[in-house]
């Protein structure tokens, strides 16, 4: 059977919005990360309490999913409508085919594994 990698970087605000619904959705497990970028749109450098900050880079919060390649398009789905604001830097999903899959404590393969 085939299985999809799906990563989505989003709004680290949004995190729990998106974990919450994949949650419900019944996904069991997926993989996060505080995450820096650079973007088409040019972040400014500020100023905090007298400190200078670089906002050149851009936080975010990536996903890593891998699911059932049936169940890809309903996580993908649950995630857009769930990290959705609307303004620019909501972030972006990409899907990525994956050939096989191990559980190393049992060794079970495939889905399966997952």
């Amino acid at each position: 059977m085939k299985m999809k990698r799906i990563d989505a970087i989003i709004r680290s605000s949004k995190f729990n919005d998106v974990a919450s619904a994949l949650d419900e959705l019944g996904t069991s497990f997926f993989t996060f990360f505080e995450v820096t970028g650079y973007g088409k749109r040019k972040e400014l450098s500020g100023t905090y309490r007298g400190k200078a900050y670089d906002l050149d880079y851009i936080r975010r919060t990536k996903i890593e999913i891998v699911v059932e390649d049936s169940k890809a398009e309903e996580v993908i789905n649950t995630i857009i409508q769930h990290a959705h604001t609307g303004q620019i830097g909501d972030g972006k999903v990409f899907v990525l085919d994956i050939e096989q899959a191990f559980r190393i404590r049992d060794k079970s393969s495939g889905p399966e594994a997952l």
